[in-house]
């Protein structure tokens, strides 16, 4: 979030960050998006149906006059409904070079399977988990002795350089 926070005060940005939303009040980067001037969406979703956790969130999009999703640490799956409503404008980055492990413990699962190369992909969203278009990807080389948290803290480094330029040349489109 924060690197595509940086990326849109840029000039030549063709985007800007309207809201700045999470399913964990907590969470530190509303605090820093807060800091930065953004304005902020905080909603804990327990003991709430999805659909009405998911209104909230979308009314608040709305309001914010937000025309494109750029998620960033949102662990929590997206109802068929709500990925409709924002059909071809949610965006995703997924820490492996789908199609490959999508779902959780990416890095893990790609030192288990002995592969020279791991990564992330910024890809649309689709009810697919994982699954939409593959909008840009990079990759990382798995180093001997790597751990799951060394390869995902240089893979999480690829990320923030990764997702501001793909979100950026999406939105030209």
């Amino acid at each position: 979030m924060a690197s595509l926070v940086e990326a849109a005060r840029a000039d030549d940005c063709p985007y800007e960050v309207a809201l700045v939303a999470s399913d964990k009040p907590e969470a530190a980067g509303l605090a820093w998006a807060r800091e930065q001037g953004i304005d902020t969406f905080a909603q804990s979703p327990k003991g709430m149906p999805k659909a009405d956790y998911e209104a909230r969130i979308d009314a608040a999009l709305r309001d914010a006059g937000v025309e494109a999703i750029a998620l960033a640490g949102y662990m929590r799956l997206l109802s068929d409904d709500f990925v409709h409503a924002w059909r071809g404008r949610i965006v995703n980055i997924h820490p492996s070079l789908l199609p490959k492990y999508k779902g959780l413990d990416t890095h893990q699962r790609a030192l288990d399977a002995g592969d020279a190369l791991a990564g992330c992909s910024v890809h649309v969203v689709t009810e697919e988990l994982d699954g939409g278009e593959i909008l840009g990807q990079a990759e990382v080389p798995v180093l001997p002795g790597d751990t799951s948290e060394t390869l995902a803290a240089r893979v999480l480094a690829e990320e923030h350089r990764l997702y501001p330029r793909v979100v950026a040349e999406w939105l030209r489109q």
